[in-house]
């Protein structure tokens, strides 16, 4: 357990390995449509369930092998980044405005704005997040913008309670003491003299969010809520290996390890990215 433990220090340390894996996992996401070896949705009942190149039966064709139908498991896993990248990203981008919008007036207003918005917070987290999902998708279907309105659901309420936190301190900063003498709005002094100092405590919430969100849409996917078929996306992968787990394991498990690396990566560099910008925990860190 101790070499486990330090293995992660190492790497939360130096992120080399973990932004090495997102920029692959960016540049497949991109460029999916010109480095793909195969059309994802192409299925020949022929090729199914031939195995990975490195086991017995199997072929460089199809380097990670094929699914119950015939289907690149390579191609599928590289478009399904693309999937979830893009979702993922647009959720965040919209859970990012709305939460850090409503943080920076709690925070900031306090009183009975500051209430309500917080009271909304602890609601929303106590409610079942995968009922409310289901629900949603069983009454307007399965499609990538459901996707999106689904996963700004899970991204907004951390913004809200970090970017509060980080408001009631620089409230009473002497800058913006000195910003109200001088008869500057509240929009003023909200989004040109606060939102410039939780830009830090945002970028570190929004890098831990985006494993939230693949994860979040993979696990949505699995249970067939998620971007509806043929769309190639990495939950229902995984769904679509769960009978063939004896005869067929890279169906699931290869996707499952593509989940896994994304979103420790992402665990990681958020881990790192707090540390650099907050002193006493990178100076704990390094201790």
């Amino acid at each position: 357990m101790k070499n486990i433990s330090n293995i992660l220090i190492w790497f939360r340390r130096y992120p080399i390995i973990s932004g090495t894996i997102l920029v692959i996992l960016i540049f497949t996401a991109v460029f999916s449509h010109l480095i793909s070896p195969h059309d994802p949705l192409y299925n020949s009942l022929r090729d199914r369930n031939i195995p990975p190149f490195f086991q017995e039966g199997g072929t460089t064709e199809h380097i990670l092998g094929t699914d119950p139908i015939g289907r690149d498991l390579l191609s599928r896993i590289i478009h399904g980044s693309r999937i979830s990248m893009t979702v993922a990203l647009i959720a965040l981008v919209i859970g990012t405005i709305v939460g850090g919008t409503l943080g920076l007036m709690a925070g900031y207003f306090g009183g009975y704005i500051d209430e309500i918005i917080t009271r909304m917070v602890d609601i929303w987290a106590g409610l079942p997040y995968v009922l409310i999902a289901l629900v949603v998708v069983g009454a307007i279907g399965p499609s990538l913008r459901t996707m999106v309105v689904l996963l700004v659901l899970v991204a907004w309420s951390p913004f809200v309670r970090q970017v509060r936190g980080e408001v009631l301190v620089l409230k009473d900063m002497e800058y913006v003491s000195a910003a109200k003498i001088a008869g500057a709005s509240s929009y003023r002094i909200l989004f040109f003299h606060l939102l410039p100092g939780t830009i830090n405590t945002m970028i570190v919430v929004a890098t831990l969010s985006v494993g939230h969100m693949i994860l979040a849409e993979a696990f949505l996917s699995f249970l067939g809520a998620g971007i509806p078929p043929p769309t190639p996306a990495w939950g229902s992968m995984i769904a679509d290996g769960r009978e063939y787990m004896r005869d067929a394991w890279w169906v699931s498990v290869i996707p499952g390890i593509a989940i896994f690396l994304v979103t420790a990566s992402l665990s990681l560099l958020g881990d790192w990215l707090r540390d650099y910008f907050d002193p006493r925990l990178r100076q704990q860190a390094i201790n």
